[in-house]
């Protein structure tokens, strides 16, 4: 304890010094935390942008159904499955859906798209379809209309109360068509989606497809989202694997996994370049702090300071100042991380439009994921620690009758 009290006085009778010191180890945490923050937030809103608000974190699936997407490859829904695996910790419910194919056409135009037979009440926690409402109403589980993303919409020039007709292959090679009047308009988060995607009530969708009684798949909404992997294998665990495969969204979509680990490693070149030249000042602090004391450390030594006393005295101030400088950095971080996660920038121009063709949200929110900060003000001070090695390292070779000459 007095080497501790020891170390916090000697911080302040070179206010200078210890400011300059703490203003680096500030600025590190502060760039860094912002900038991982930001990197973070992205690919956290690309996640939730096409997971977490549509394609769900685990589907269960007929055996072989991912490799070959066709209404053929569907199952029977079962509500006694359904209700089993809702029954598991972290799964708010199950939602059945039914996804096809379909060309889809106005008088002048025709286009592509994807048709999802949904329940919607049940969607109401992934979809969000009242949130993202812009025209029209949410139709009914036993109504026959469709709702469309604006993107579609805005395609064909249709509006709440016109008419779209569909045409596609059903189950077992029967004719799917029909004629549907436009109930609502979403505007989906994911613009791939937004602009490729019709949703049917789900019994609609199953007479239309000529599978009634049919799911394509089982989405998991659920709020269990660490290590999804593992929680797929523990349903598949339960399940006839020769019937259904277990997919977590990284399986369903290892694009996106690939896409966020290239970016993410070129972010971590960033931050090893930004701590090599924070550490470097930091010791160049050391070195200029460890120089100006030679004489007082000769001194103390000469009058009986054992010099493990002193060196640990030293790593205490080390410490020290990198625990403040941690912490100042942090507060001052913190308002702009939840500032910008409240507000995310709103990317534009030829970055926007880049993002946008890879069907992403072209925004930058900041996350606030505790690890973040922890992480990065563990790294600082294991780095201000180290450095304490070389004051140290000197006091052990110090000659206190030279030291007192310099």
């Amino acid at each position: 304890m007095m080497l501790l009290k020891l170390a916090y006085r000697n911080l302040w009778r070179n206010r200078r010094r210890t400011f300059i010191t703490i203003a680096s180890v500030l600025f590190a945490v502060f760039f860094a935390v912002i900038l991982r923050s930001m990197q973070t937030g992205v690919y956290e809103k690309m996640i939730e942008n096409v997971v977490g608000y549509y394609s769900g974190y685990v589907q269960i699936h007929k055996n072989g159904y991912w490799n070959e997407q066709t209404i053929d490859n569907v199952i029977p829904f079962s509500d006694s499955l359904a209700a089993a695996i809702e029954d598991k910790d972290g799964v708010q419910s199950v939602l059945p859906r039914l996804e096809g194919f379909v060309l889809a056409a106005t008088q002048e135009l025709t286009k592509g798209a994807l048709v999802n037979g949904i329940d919607p009440t049940k969607e109401g926690g992934m979809l969000q379809l009242e949130e993202k409402l812009i025209e029209g109403e949410v139709f009914a589980l036993e109504d026959q209309s469709v709702m469309m993303g604006s993107g579609v919409a805005d395609y064909f020039g249709l509006g709440v109360g016109d008419t779209l007709v569909m045409l596609g292959q059903g189950y077992r090679g029967i004719s799917a068509r029909g004629k549907y009047v436009v109930s609502g308009i979403v505007k989906l988060n994911s613009p791939l989606l937004n602009d490729n995607l019709i949703f049917l009530p789900l019994p609609e969708a199953q007479w239309f497809y000529g599978a009634e009684g049919m799911v394509t798949s089982y989405v998991l909404d659920m709020n269990y989202r660490d290590n999804v992997p593992r929680f797929a294998r523990s349903i598949e665990s339960k399940l006839d694997t020769a019937s259904y495969e277990v997919m977590a969204w990284q399986e369903m979509m290892p694009e996106l996994v690939q896409a966020i680990q290239a970016d993410s490693a070129g972010g971590q070149i960033m931050l090893f370049i930004l701590y090599m030249v924070i550490t470097f000042g930091m010791f160049g602090t050391v070195l200029m702090m460890t120089a100006e004391r030679t004489y007082e450390f000769g001194v103390l030594i000469s009058i009986g300071m054992k010099r493990w006393q002193l060196g640990l005295t030293v790593v205490f101030e080390t410490i020290l100042i990198s625990i403040i400088g941690v912490i100042a950095g942090l507060v001052c971080a913190y308002p702009i991380v939840l500032y910008f996660n409240r507000n995310p920038l709103d990317l534009t121009g030829g970055a926007a439009q880049t993002i946008e063709e890879y069907g992403f949200e072209a925004v930058m929110p900041a996350s606030l994921d505790p690890s973040i900060s922890i992480t990065h003000a563990t790294i600082i001070l294991i780095i201000s620690i180290l450095i304490s090695i070389y004051p140290m390292f000197v006091l052990a070779r110090l000659k206190p009758v030279k030291a007192m000459h310099v």
